[in-house]
């Protein structure tokens, strides 16, 4: 009969090891983080949207990694404009009008690590939700472009400093 140390032994040797935080960054290495404005260049334009989008991604940053936001010289940096905010019939109706409506928000961002440029991107994420045409966008908005935001920022984030 095997002893239960010696179980033990066998299984603590080869356990693996997970981050909960989301984030995969060696706090030896990476302390501080710029994240820089957002400004809106999409042709139609929101006003609210950047700084729901710029708080949103801070927000995730602060929570989930132990990084120090600071202005300027930073281990990290984050820059990037929001290209795109656009709506688009979706799904046509017996009438041939449409019966959804999509609203797409796209953001350019260009991270740049300065301890290791195999890390750097500069890459457009985008993000829509659908909602009925029989409303009226100002209805809607605000509800949109915060799902929105969240599902942009959780892209932005794995594909940055989540380094999956």
């Amino acid at each position: 009969m095997i002893s239960l140390p010696i179980i033990m032994c066998a299984f603590t040797s080869c356990i693996p090891s997970y981050k909960f935080n989301g984030s995969a960054l060696n706090y030896d290495v990476y302390k501080t983080i710029d994240i820089t404005d957002f400004p809106i260049r999409a042709a139609l334009v929101y006003p609210p949207l950047q700084q729901i989008f710029e708080n949103k991604l801070l927000d995730t940053v602060t929570r989930q990694t132990r990084l120090q936001e600071i202005d300027g010289n930073a281990d990290l940096e984050m820059t990037g404009e929001i290209t795109g905010y656009s709506l688009s019939p979706q799904s046509v109706g017996e009438d041939a009008y449409a019966t959804e409506t999509r609203l797409t928000i796209t953001v350019r961002v260009k991270y740049t690590d300065s301890k290791n440029s195999t890390n750097d991107i500069d890459q457009t994420f985008s993000a829509y939700r659908q909602f009925s045409s029989t409303l009226m966008l100002t209805d809607v908005q605000d509800d949109l472009c915060n799902e929105i935001c969240d599902e942009l920022v959780n892209l932005i984030f794995n594909a940055t400093l989540g380094n999956w």
